[in-house]
């Protein structure tokens, strides 16, 4: 028995174990409801659950962790809006390793798996790499976002204040010579 197929049979018991460990680094009172698998009632926990079956799925294969399935980056966009640091953000991606390692260490010692198993962590640690990627450009578009608001409503309050105004549509260099309203000073000049 290879250690793929190993995995396979033990499937749903490491992903449950494995929700659990990204559900508790959430705060006890948001745990329990997290359980709940509602798209509609509670998405967060129905992102959660896909993200981590989609993504073991994506490991069993094997076929390299380039790429990140759509339902786990969903679930990484959440931990990035969510109060995590980034490593709080990507640990639950290493604690696959615990889970195995607490469901199948022993039959992969005993069965001569290290190979296999040294090959399996290696893709859980890109997978780690990648959700940091994944992490960090969603937190970077939130701070995008953010300094935009910020200058819009500076702007506004400018305005208001009559301290701001707005250049001609055809001003596109300080040496602008444009048509200026009588009484106006080129300022380029």
């Amino acid at each position: 028995m290879s250690l793929k197929d190993l995995l396979q049979q033990e499937r749903s018991s490491i992903v449950k174990q494995w929700c659990d460990v990204v559900r508790h680094s959430y705060p006890d009172q948001s745990q329990n409801f997290l359980k709940k698998k509602d798209r509609f009632g509670n998405p967060i926990g129905y992102t959660i659950a896909e993200g981590i079956e989609s993504m073991y799925d994506e490991l069993l294969e094997g076929t390299g962790c380039d790429k990140i399935p759509l339902d786990f980056e969903n679930m990484m966009r959440v931990r990035a809006v969510q109060d995590f640091s980034s490593s709080q953000a990507v640990a639950f991606v290493f604690g696959l390793k615990k889970v195995i390692r607490k469901e199948l260490g022993s039959e992969i010692l005993k069965e001569g798996m290290s190979e296999e198993w040294a090959a399996f962590e290696s893709r859980i640690d890109g997978l780690a790499l990648l959700c940091f990627d994944v992490y960090s450009k969603c937190r970077q578009r939130i701070f995008d976002i953010r300094l935009r608001e910020v200058k819009n409503q500076s702007h506004k309050l400018l305005k208001m204040a009559g301290l701001a105004y707005e250049l001609p549509e055809n001003y596109e260099h300080p040496d602008y010579k444009g048509d200026l309203k009588e009484g106006e000073v080129n300022r380029a000049q």
